[in-house]
């Protein structure tokens, strides 16, 4: 039997394809490549180009592959876009979704691997750990978007014969372990890739939203997770489906955190330049800390994360960066003489 992954040739997707083949699967990758790349496709997995929501071409899939599970990564993502352009977060993440349950049960695909966020939860939560059982309010289009996702998926599940796990990210980091894939989207939001490209002059600064925050340096705390870590989650949470495993919700994350300054001053050390920061007000509905509760995923899924570790995070994001030209010009020699100075074999 196959997996499907849908937005396979994005920054988690992509991961996750090679988490699959590594672990002996046979993969599909379903993309429209409106914000991923083809290059970071492993080349084992058959690749199809298209939309999640093109119905036909999802026949056509499922047809053409016994697909006994369904990896569901396509989507928008960019908070401030879903709040200038709800419209569109509603067709992607959740029509599109629908559209693509619906595929996937008419064709008898039982199994369904769901990317959903701890934007579910709101902005209330800043007194520790959060788990599952807490309020979901969430405070923009994308964290309702998906929350409307899982519900339906709620849903569907108990009114056909359709078993989900929806995986509920904090903020994932770094890069393959392997060095085989990274996050390589221009113009990229994410915490730790703006400081490394700042590191190493791709980018002029880092914008530091507040610095009056209760913590204990005034800036934001944040749970990073690993993305080969978060992968793994859903080798577990594939594993727990195919054994009859009921519909789970579980957080992905560490349960602590690293404030923004935390998170600068690591990248610094690493690589060994200082970042100009730009300090700048708080943004709207940005909390003091963020942070998981991942019990059930330990105690579900038996996920055991292994890369619990900020200045590993950081060096393997750097040594995407580092390589991140030469792997869009398909230098390879290149490429692997500066993984192996980063200690990749």
């Amino acid at each position: 039997m196959s997996v499907l992954v849908t937005g396979g040739a994005g920054y988690i997707g992509s991961h996750m394809v090679w988490a699959l083949l590594d672990a002996g699967e046979d993969v599909i990758v379903l993309d429209r490549l409106s914000t991923g790349f083809r290059w970071v496709v492993a080349p084992q997995a058959r690749f199809y180009l298209g939309d999640v929501g093109d119905g036909e071409l999802l026949n056509q899939i499922f047809s053409e592959n016994e697909i006994d599970t369904v990896m569901h990564f396509a989507g928008s993502v960019i908070v401030p876009d879903s709040i200038s352009s709800p419209l569109d977060y509603y067709e992607n993440n959740t029509s599109k979704t629908g559209k693509l349950v619906s595929a996937a049960l008419a064709h008898g695909v039982k199994n369904i691997v769901y990317s959903s966020t701890a934007a579910v939860y709101g902005n209330q939560h800043a007194d520790g750990p959060v788990a599952e059982t807490a309020i979901l309010s969430p405070e923009n289009p994308y964290g309702l978007s998906k929350l409307m996702s899982e519900i339906m998926l709620r849903d569907a599940a108990a009114a056909h014969d359709l078993r989900y796990v929806a995986l509920r990210y904090f903020n994932v980091a770094g890069a393959d372990i392997k060095g085989r894939t990274g996050l390589s989207a221009e113009g990229a939001t994410h915490l730790i890739k703006v400081a490394c490209e700042a590191a190493t002059g791709r980018r002029d600064h880092v914008d530091v939203y507040g610095v009056d925050y209760d913590t204990h340096d005034g800036t934001g705390v944040r749970d990073y997770i690993h993305v080969n870590d978060l992968v793994d989650a859903h080798i577990r949470a594939l594993e727990y489906l195919r054994a009859g495993g009921q519909p789970l919700v579980a957080n992905c994350g560490y349960g602590h955190g690293y404030s923004v300054m935390d998170v600068i001053s690591a990248v610094q050390q690493e690589y060994g330049r200082t970042i100009k920061v730009n300090y700048c007000q708080r943004r709207p509905g940005d909390v003091a800390s963020m942070m998981a509760d991942s019990t059930v995923a330990k105690t579900e899924l038996g996920w055991q994360p292994r890369y619990d570790d900020l200045n590993l995070i950081i060096r393997t994001a750097l040594a995407w960066e580092e390589t991140l030209e030469d792997q869009r010009a398909g230098d390879l020699d290149r490429i692997q003489r500066k993984l192996a100075v980063a200690g990749y074999r």
